[in-house]
């Protein structure tokens, strides 16, 4: 296996990560953590909006909130499909928006997105990785659907904290 001490970390993040109190202290751990194990350059949590159709995320490195329809991108195409998808060239993936680059003047090379299921398998976000040196493959996608599912009961259980507190 490529990734040393994978386990090592992978428990050092979770003792970190129960420290957490909100999606916006938990999402940049997360991300650190995530391109840290797979060597990506940038990293995104899209949280799926299934009332308004749309995903967006708290964290988009280097940029401020990305909020897009959730038919839309890579990220909505993960969603589409509810599987992983990997582009080495994303400009010639036909779900790819390039409007994102030309707003964040940023150039998206590769990507590797998981969808992440809540407990019922709903999906409630996508985690999404760009850019990594020599190129994703296929022991980064399973890394990305097990760190998906590792993840996934934070987030539901801080997204469903959040919305119970919007109802109040």
């Amino acid at each position: 296996m490529k990734y040393v001490n994978r386990s090592q970390k992978l428990a050092e993040f979770a003792k970190e990560l129960l420290d957490k109190k909100s999606l916006e202290q938990g999402i940049p751990h997360i991300a650190k953590y995530v391109k840290e194990v797979v060597g990506a350059e940038r990293c995104s949590i899209f949280i799926y909006n299934a009332a308004k159709n749309e995903l967006w995320t708290t964290l988009a490195d280097g940029i401020e909130k990305i909020i897009i329809p959730s038919n839309k991108g890579i990220v909505g195409y993960t969603i589409k499909v509810k599987k992983p998808v990997i582009t080495n060239d994303a400009y010639a993936h036909p779900e790819f928006l390039t409007e994102i680059d030309e707003q964040t003047g940023y150039k998206t090379n590769n990507i590797v997105t998981a969808p992440i299921f809540n407990s019922q398998r709903d999906i409630i976000g996508v985690l999404e990785l760009l850019n990594k040196a020599d190129d994703f493959d296929n022991e980064d996608v399973r890394f990305m659907i097990f760190f998906a599912h590792y993840v996934s009961g934070f987030i539901e259980l801080l997204n469903t904290y959040k919305d119970e507190e919007v109802d109040e």
